[in-house]
């Protein structure tokens, strides 16, 4: 894989278009309630960071696929976690409340797929970041239920 992966791009695609359908079709309850602020910088330091690093791969602190047919796995676990993803938040939608198993589950199906994304291509810095955004994202997301 090159310092620019189309793949991640794809992925962040697909996992930002009910997100910006929600923002855009004025969902309620889309803010933090409560909380610390400082958990909240965390949660956004680890948020863009995946974002970038799904895309750029920095050059040196990245490996690439360890695994034979890494491509496949890394493309096929993603599908399934994006489209688990987009599935919760269809269902949410659909019914128009968000219950803890929805909030939990629409935290830790990204956080999934930051953490298998740099596990798979051994990126480092992505790696941090999800370990980062992954315990802050629901945490606040557990809170603001």
């Amino acid at each position: 894989m090159s310092y620019f992966n189309p793949y991640g791009l794809a992925i962040m695609i697909l996992i930002m278009i009910p997100n910006i359908w929600y923002a855009a079709t004025g969902g309620k309850g889309s803010g933090h309630k409560k909380g610390s602020k400082i958990l909240e910088i965390l949660e956004q330091i680890g948020r863009y960071g995946c974002f970038a690093l799904m895309i750029f791969n920095i050059p040196y602190s990245y490996r690439g696929f360890w695994l034979e047919n890494g491509l496949f796995w890394y493309i096929a676990i993603n599908a399934l976690l994006v489209v688990a993803y987009c599935l919760v938040w269809a269902i949410c939608l659909f019914h128009r409340k968000y219950p803890l198993w929805g909030r939990i589950a629409l935290s830790v199906l990204p956080s999934a797929v930051f953490l298998f994304s740099g596990a798979m291509i051994l990126s480092f810095p992505l790696l941090l970041s999800a370990l980062l955004f992954a315990p802050c994202h629901i945490v606040i997301s557990i809170q603001n239920h």
